[in-house]
């Protein structure tokens, strides 16, 4: 990819050019599936067709091509059936919501300008933009893919709309930091952690954001390790040295580069160069402070054993002594190199620059010493330590987010674990009862995967309950898990399978799903770690670069645009069906893995009751649901060309390998009224889950059964066009359509 700026290629190029004869979508390339592809063709402009091989013949019958011009960019061009088009304001289209097309005033044949057309379709509709960006020190085959969302610049965007959660509504704020400014990201590749959390969560519980989604695509190092430079050497240091200038720091430190550079190669760095320079510019004082952490004697925080720090300090023990006082060692090196590339000497530009070509493993060492600075306070210290004493400015705001998650998860034993909390709040030990509550109570926690088992395993913790011993095992080196706690609630990580299909009948906090059903596969308390496959359907670079091609409104370029091309698709959200019901949830136990001494693995099943009809559906593929972006001034009309097909919830258990990803013998619809040919192998599935939960819990399940991602579009925000337009984009097959609008009662 080279300096990984890929180029665009024309919107019928790169979209036909894999639709040669004979080929599908689901055929090996490399020996790994291919992913779907978007096309637009079209024989007839009076109804929204499907797309055609390119050979141009199906079965005896030739099949024509519209020849679109490119689209002109004089707003003042005539159209027939539009009189005085130059003098007419596209703002007042954008008013009113459209209920029938066409729309009042024009006819069927009528041609429309691109402001016309713009002012009628476009308008508050968004579209979808992919970004490919090279990693630093990361070799010549890696990259990382993103994707941003926007409306169209003259009909802007609602602050606040988009399709991620608010982090601090579901209390997952301390999952992400951005390096650079004190404002959060703006964009997902400004953040530490990649994939970014910032833009991982959706707006509805147990989805994905469109650039999450994108992110699984990513090529991204394993490691990227560190040359050991040699120089320059440390100097011997005592614990009371290093509180002693952690407590000037805290104070405020002068930042003029010759006290700097006397308290630095003083007390911490043996200058080599001091015969030729009695003096270093900060550049060189940062140089040698990256070099000097750089060297493999200290912690490594990108490995993910390592990111819960409190482990390294929270044994205070003599047999601890030389782990916890490298830790903080290694700590107050970060904070010089931090504070020297603050100086209000380096422009903006410039620290930005320089903090993203900083090796990972330094970042990461930077982002510990902002944790430390914003939230933790030295109160004494002396030579050992357990004379060390530290005060915590996050815990009483941490101590009511507990209470909080106790009461959104409903958590069986909440009295008794609420006045545990209130009691050991009031003796100012909350942090000494594990390293967990430790990290969760002072907010040291490091940015990514491993706040959400913080937080429960600081509640399970604190929980005095004996039960609670049998969830000792919880950890995020084990991601797609969860529990049965007293046989009341399971409550599931939001990146298990599991969570994500029931998912609807729960709340989403700290990043975990719950409370959900119990099931008697499972002890009366117990970790069970789901088993599942990946799913074929992934992006390629071209299906990245072409997203916004993809997702446009208007379709391919034209001079002119006709009114005939365009349909509303409007649904009924009050129009539901409740005929479906979720029986049971069931576990079987699998084989553990060699060299596996983790909670024990199951395969994950949901089995429904469908007109008294019982339906098991088994979550066998770690599926993805992305939440739709939000529209303004919808319903939005729909270019003909994207071709779908509409389903009921109760019809879907009909449908056997929607699109042929898999490859199955008989692809498309056994019955439900929906039919397919065997090559329209990119037709969108909208399912209409509106009505009871369950109805959204089946749907889910059958994409998990399938192997099926899916975008899931609340009505109430997002309308069914521009749903299907960003499930092409997503080169997704499958639309769910929900309505949100009663939350879930309390009881």
């Amino acid at each position: 990819m080279g300096a990984r700026e890929t180029e665009k290629t024309g919107f019928w190029k790169s979209l036909l050019r894999f639709r040669r004869k004979g080929s599908s979508s689901s055929q090996q390339q490399n020996g790994k599936p291919s992913p779907p592809r978007r096309t637009r063709n079209a024989n007839d402009a009076d109804a929204v067709l499907r797309r055609r091989k390119t050979d141009g013949v199906r079965g005896d019958r030739e099949v024509r091509r519209p020849r679109r011009r490119p689209h002109s960019r004089d707003p003042k061009i005539s159209s027939r059936g539009f009189k005085g088009k130059g003098k007419e304001n596209p703002r007042d289209h954008s008013l009113v919501p459209l209920t029938e097309w066409p729309p009042p005033g024009t006819a069927l044949g009528d041609e429309m300008t691109m402001r016309h057309a713009q002012s009628l379709i476009c308008r508050g509709a968004p579209v979808h933009v992919g970004h490919v960006k090279g990693i630093p020190h990361a070799p010549e085959h890696c990259y990382a893919l993103y994707a941003t969302s926007t409306a169209p610049p003259q009909f802007g965007k609602v602050k606040g709309e988009d399709d991620a959660v608010d982090l601090r509504s579901v209390m997952a704020e301390l999952m992400t930091m951005r390096l650079q400014g004190k404002s959060a990201a703006r964009v997902p590749w400004e953040t530490l952690e990649q994939p970014s959390l910032a833009f991982s969560y959706g707006r509805l519980p147990g989805t994905v954001t469109l650039n999450q989604w994108l992110a699984l695509s990513s090529v991204m190092p394993h490691a990227i390790p560190l040359r050991d430079p040699g120089v320059p050497a440390l100097r011997e240091v005592d614990l009371v040295r290093i509180f002693r200038r952690l407590k000037e720091i805290e104070m405020g430190s002068d930042d003029d580069e010759t006290v700097l550079h006397r308290g630095l190669y003083k007390h911490f760095l043996r200058d080599s160069d001091k015969l030729f320079s009695m003096n270093k510019g900060l550049d060189r004082q940062i140089t040698d402070l990256i070099q000097v952490l750089s060297k493999p004697q200290w912690i490594d925080f990108t490995d993910p054993k390592n990111q819960v720090v409190t482990r390294f300090i929270f044994d205070r023990g003599y047999l601890n002594h030389d782990l916890y006082q490298r830790f903080f060692h290694q700590l107050l090196l970060s904070l010089e190199l931090d504070m020297r590339i603050n100086s209000r000497s380096h422009s903006e530009w410039a620290k930005e620059r320089l903090l993203s070509q900083i090796p990972p493993m330094i970042q990461w060492n930077i982002a510990l010493a902002r944790r430390w600075m914003k939230f933790i306070r030295v109160e004494s210290y002396g030579q050992t330590a357990d004379q060390v004493k530290l005060r915590y400015r996050l815990r009483k705001r941490q101590v009511k987010v507990l209470e909080k998650f106790i009461r959104t998860m409903k958590w069986p034993n909440l009295d008794e674990t609420l006045d545990k909390l209130r009691q050991r709040n009031a003796d100012s030990s909350v942090d000494a009862v594990s390293s967990d509550a430790m990290a969760f109570f002072s907010g040291l926690v490091l940015p990514g995967p491993t706040y959400p088992f913080l937080i429960m395993n600081t509640l399970i913790d604190i929980d005095p309950d004996k039960a609670t011993d049998e969830l000792a095992l919880l950890t995020h080196l084990y991601p797609s898990c969860g529990f049965q706690y007293r046989s009341s609630y399971t409550y599931w990580t939001a990146t298990c399978i599991v969570g994500k299909v029931l998912a609807p009948t729960c709340k989403l906090a700290a990043g975990w799903i719950g409370p959900a059903r119990p099931t008697p596969d499972l002890a009366r308390s117990q970790i069970a770690r789901i088993r599942s496959r990946r799913p074929r359907q992934r992006l390629t670079l071209d299906d990245v670069t072409s997203m916004a091609e993809r997702s446009d409104p208007l379709g391919p370029p034209a001079e002119t645009i006709p009114v005939r091309e365009y349909n509303l698709v409007m649904t009924d959200p009050d129009d539901t069906v409740d005929t479906v019901r979720i029986e049971r949830l069931g576990f079987q136990p699998c084989e553990a893995r060699l060299a596996d001494s983790g909670p024990q693995w199951f395969d994950a099943t949901v089995q429904f009751a469908i007109d008294g009809a019982s339906w098991p559906l088994r979550l066998a593929y770690d599926v993805s649901f992305v939440s739709a972006w939000p529209c303004k001034g919808g319903p939005h009309p729909l270019f003909f060309d994207y071709a779908y097909s509409t389903i009921r919830a109760e019809q879907i258990v009909n449908v056997q390998d929607w699109g042929g990803v898999y490859g199955y013998p008989s692809p498309g619809v056994g019955g439900g009224g929906v039919g397919v040919d065997e090559d329209d192998e990119e037709r969108v599935l909208v399912v209409e889950a509106f009505g009871v939960k369950d109805n959204e819990v089946l749907a889910r399940a059958w994409c998990a059964h399938w192997g099926l991602s899916a975008v899931v579009a609340d009505m109430r925000k997002t309308c069914v066009a521009c749903a299907i337009r960003e499930a092409y984009a997503a080169t997704l097959t499958v639309v769910i359509l929900v309505d949100d609008q009663h939350p879930m009662d309390d009881e």
